[in-house]
């Protein structure tokens, strides 16, 4: 990360005027100017590098994030709406889609507590405060949680929720206002109402505006990277609310293994069903760290050969993703027999290879101080 992906991204992967991140990277190490740029990449590139600066590794990086956020923060906006982020550029950076997103919209608060956590600048707070109550009023719904967006949608998804989870916690640990752990609270609550299916022991992806389980094929789908972040995202709100949440991280961590690890390669299939069948052969990237993410956990929590697998996992990490052509790029995604299915580097990538080293450091911390 400090010798070769630090560098590239800062180099390649910010535009030189605006100050905005580029969608991603081609497998040359080049922008792709050509593509359009998800409005989230820049909240989650924001993280990235206001991250690199708390480990030392990059003396502006809170400075690069505030303009990325800031660039996003002077968009146009439809007028009418009142608040938030649209939600794509055009490959000149400008807003090519005003529709909004709830899951854009969760990085931009993780995007703030990191702010606030390096910077202690108030004033973030007060966005991420603005921000939410922007939510509140936009995305409620009646059944809990926030609605897809302010576009039509098919099924409600928890993986929004699961980032909202997450930007709450972060938020709380920053700031110290309990009104972030009440909201972790509530989507905890979603998590053992909905979410979660004790019976089959799997994590539910998509749903209807009620929080019934979507109907046909998509109400089958099972996504087992999501299933080790649950994990752990749930060993995270264990310590800050003192619920003993145990069973949780066990049963997620042994079915997510059961239905998702390849345990020839060591890759993690992007989407299966709870019987066991692979609804897809492909495997990208983010999968992968998600499992090292929840081996690291499970190891913390005693588990006797939890440690070794998150190991095989970062060699895994290496040989297949952590291998493109231009040194601090990535393959994206790997196919049914393991062959390159994408091999351009989305900058949004770097957001789970962060959190995978922030834990890494954490957990090896933790081992030196035993």
């Amino acid at each position: 990360m400090q010798r070769d992906a630090i560098p590239v991204w800062l180099e390649r992967g910010i535009h030189p005027e605006l100050g905005a991140s580029v969608e991603r990277l081609t497998a040359h190490g080049q922008a792709d100017t050509q593509a359009d740029v998800r409005v989230r990449v820049q909240a989650r590139q924001a993280f990235f590098f206001t991250a690199c600066e708390a480990l030392g590794w990059c003396a502006d990086g809170a400075a690069i994030g505030a303009g990325m956020l800031k660039f996003v923060e002077t968009c146009q906006v439809e007028p009418s709406v009142g608040g938030g982020f649209p939600r794509l550029l055009s490959p000149e950076f400008k807003v090519c889609d005003f529709d909004q997103d709830l899951y854009d919209h969760a990085f931009f608060l993780l995007a703030y507590a990191w702010q606030y956590r390096v910077t202690k600048d108030a004033s973030v707070l007060a966005k991420a405060d603005a921000l939410m109550q922007y939510l509140d009023r936009a995305f409620a719904s009646p059944y809990g949680g926030w609605s897809e967006g302010n576009y039509v949608y098919k099924w409600r998804r928890q993986n929004p929720h699961m980032h909202l989870f997450e930007a709450f916690m972060a938020l709380y640990e920053a700031s110290g206002d309990r009104q972030w752990l009440l909201r972790a609270g509530h989507i905890f609550d979603l998590f053992e109402r909905f979410f979660f299916c004790a019976k089959q022991g799997v994590l539910q992806e998509y749903f209807f505006s009620d929080w019934r389980l979507a109907s046909g094929a998509d109400g089958q789908i099972i996504e087992p990277g999501h299933m080790f972040e649950w994990v752990w995202l749930l060993d995270w709100y264990q310590r800050l609310s003192g619920r003993d949440l145990g069973n949780y991280l066990q049963i997620l961590y042994r079915r997510a293994y059961e239905l998702g690890y390849q345990s020839d390669s060591g890759l993690v299939c992007d989407s299966v069903t709870a019987a066991g069948g692979i609804l897809q052969q492909t495997k990208r990237c983010w999968g992968l760290t998600e499992m090292i993410k929840a081996c690291l956990v499970m190891a913390e929590h005693g588990d006797p050969e939890a440690e070794a697998l998150a190991a095989v996992g970062i060699e895994s990490l290496f040989t297949y993703y952590l291998c493109g052509i231009t040194p601090g790029t990535y393959v994206d995604q790997r196919g049914a027999d393991d062959e390159i299915v994408v091999d351009t580097a989305p900058a949004s990538t770097l957001y789970h290879l962060m959190v995978l080293i922030q834990h890494l450091q954490a957990f090896l911390a933790g081992r030196e101080a035993k």
